[in-house]
């Protein structure tokens, strides 16, 4: 009979599994402030773009470096934050971009209204 036991990671501490185990949404919820900070111009968008390309080239180069652990998982979770906030500015521009088509839709309808004098 197989048992369904967590594994424990040999010279982990409990604080490196809890992090392990949270990392992603830790990562998303740095995110989606980071990126509300972004979206509202609290945070410059150009400075936001140097620190993601830093942070996620810091991973690909560190990663295979480093032992798995905290530092690893810290690194990672940094990485996945960063690639999330970098997407706040594309969702912004085809956000925007949509929402001037639709306002320029309901200008066309409007106008044809008041062309033809429908009331």
């Amino acid at each position: 009979m197989a048992y369904q036991t967590p594994v424990l990671e040999h010279g982990s501490s409990r604080h490196a599994r809890w992090f392990r185990a949270n990392r992603l949404k830790i990562a998303l919820w740095g995110a989606f402030v980071e990126g509300v900070l972004v979206a509202f111009d609290v945070i410059d968008v150009l400075p936001a773009l140097l620190v993601a390309g830093l942070v996620i080239v810091s991973y690909f180069w560190l990663s295979p470096r480093l032992r798995p652990g905290l530092a690893r998982d810290a690194l990672w979770a940094g990485a996945v934050w960063q690639a999330a906030v970098a997407l706040v500015p594309v969702l912004v521009l085809v956000i925007g971009t949509l929402a001037l088509i639709a306002v320029g839709v309901i200008a066309v309808v409007v106008l044809i209204v008041l062309i033809t004098g429908r009331r």
